[in-house]
């Protein structure tokens, strides 16, 4: 399989899960300044829409959307828990947290890595971020995860998302059970590795 990234963007969350499942992959870097790989080739080619991530299968068949692709990674190796079973309550709740992370955080954050946002817009832009922040941090207490004391899929989403804050200075520092889930996740080692790869920590 090959993965298509770009340092730091959303697809480090499928970086981190394929990792977690223990499954073979090239990570291939694509550029989301320049949309064009190290080979010269034109990103556009491999995705018309011009972002990451793309999960590229042995067999040619290339997937996008970030919270789809890490379920069909959890799929391929139940053995390993990454997700509930298809079909159960605890599935329909871990794709709420997917749904959730995609359109009221990542989303969110989009106006504010964009240069051309007004500048009077992006005060709301953040306010509406951090309300949702807190109410993740509401949901965190007590738990270890998104789901509670097992790791999921949703959890490098929130990870990767949250990462995102001190670019654009957003300040988290008064959610303490976020700031305890980011450093716990930050422990894992299919964290390190991922982050490693991309170039993100040493």
């Amino acid at each position: 399989m090959k993965l298509y990234y770009s340092p730091g963007a959303c697809s480090l969350s499928v970086h981190i899960t394929l990792h977690e499942a223990g499954m073979a992959f090239v990570p291939v870097k694509a550029p989301t300044k320049t949309h064009k790989l190290e080979d010269g080739t034109d990103f556009y080619s491999i995705n018309p829409l011009g972002y990451v991530p793309v999960l590229e299968l042995d067999d040619g068949t290339r997937l996008t959307e970030g919270p789809a692709i890490v379920q069909y990674i959890a799929d391929q190796v139940p053995a390993k828990h990454l997700a509930p079973a298809n079909g159960t309550v605890a599935r329909a709740q871990m794709q709420g947290w997917l749904n959730f992370i995609s359109t009221e955080l990542h989303k969110n954050f989009a106006p504010l890595f964009n240069p051309a946002t007004p500048a009077e817009y992006k005060p709301m832009v953040t306010e509406r971020l951090l309300s949702r922040f807190q109410w993740v941090d509401a949901q965190l207490a007590g738990k270890q995860y998104l789901m509670g004391d097992a790791f999921s899929v949703a959890d490098p989403y929130l990870f990767n998302v949250s990462n995102w804050a001190p670019l654009v200075k957003v300040d988290l520092s008064g959610f303490a059970n976020l700031a305890a889930f980011r450093a716990h996740m930050a422990q894992r080692p299919a964290v390190q590795a991922a982050m490693r790869a991309e170039g993100l920590i040493k």
